[in-house]
C-alpha cells in the first residue's frame, strides 16, 4: 500500500504540469516516507509497551523484559524531526507559488516557461 502511494505521488510530481498539485504529490510523499517509517521500526510484539523504564535502578531482568516489550524511540523521535521539516518546507513552496502566480498569472509550469521565453500563451 505504502509502495504504491509513493508511486502515486512520484507521478504527481513528475507528470502533472500545476505547482500546487506537484505541492501536493511532495506532501503526499513525505507523509508516506514518515509513516512508512513507523511501520518499519514497529515491533511486532502483543502488547507493546511505551519506552518508559518502571523504576529508577532496574535489575538485569527488568532491562531485560524492557528491551524486548518496548517500541523503539529513536524512529518516532525521527520521525516527528521530519515532519517538521516537511511543513517548514511546504511552507515556503507555498509562498514561492504564489509569488510566482503574482509575476506570471499562472501556475501551470508549461506557460511559465512560454512566458519566461517571451511566447504567447
Amino acid at each position: 500500500m505504502a509502495i504504491a502511494t509513493i508511486s502515486i505521488a512520484l507521478y504527481g510530481i513528475i507528470v502533472k504540469p500545476n505547482i500546487i498539485k506537484k505541492i501536493i504529490a511532495l506532501t503526499i510523499l513525505g507523509d508516506t516516507a514518515n509513516v512508512l517509517i513507523i511501520f518499519l521500526a514497529y515491533r511486532l510484539i502483543p502488547f507493546p509497551k511505551p519506552p518508559i523504564l518502571p523504576s529508577l535502578k532496574p535489575s538485569m531482568e527488568e532491562l531485560s523484559k524492557f528491551m524486548k516489550s518496548s517500541v523503539d524511540p529513536l524512529p518516532q523521535a525521527l520521525v516527528i524531526t521530519a515532519i517538521v521539516i516537511n511543513v517548514a518546507v511546504i511552507a515556503f513552496l507555498v509562498f514561492l507559488a504564489i509569488q510566482v502566480f503574482r509575476q506570471y498569472h499562472t501556475l501551470e509550469y508549461n506557460e511559465i516557461i512560454k512566458l519566461k521565453r517571451g511566447e504567447q500563451v
